[in-house]
């Protein structure tokens, strides 16, 4: 978790080893339990949780967590039994500083083909 100009915690989830600088951002999430909690702390405003700055708001997330392990009980994530049909790959947005580098598709959408959610 970082501060992105000094006002936005970010949510990495890192998938390299240690000491390799390899992290998907979490852009959006589609919250299906806790939807009350995740409104009082966005203060009612919209979208509830699609942007990186509102998904870590929605969760309660800040740098207070960075560092912590997905593998343990404050932050992880569950495996709903949820397939993924396509992926579909775009240029970032918002990095125009980049030069050609932001050309690259390295932003990532998942098309969700089933839910199985309990």
């Amino acid at each position: 978790v970082y501060l992105c100009y000094g006002m936005h915690h970010l949510l990495n989830v890192v998938t390299g080893s240690k000491d390799v600088p390899q992290a998907v951002l979490i852009r959006a999430i589609k919250p299906l339990h806790g939807i009350d909690i995740m409104r009082k702390r966005r203060k009612d405003r919209e979208p509830l949780s699609a942007g990186p700055g509102t998904v870590s708001q929605a969760l309660g997330i800040s740098t207070c967590h960075n560092g912590l392990s997905l593998q343990e009980n404050m932050i992880w994530i569950d495996d709903h039994g949820i397939s993924f049909n396509k992926i579909l790959a775009s240029p970032r947005i918002g990095v125009d500083y980049a030069g050609a580098d932001a050309l690259l598709p390295y932003r990532f959408i998942a098309a969700i083909s089933n839910h199985r959610f309990p």
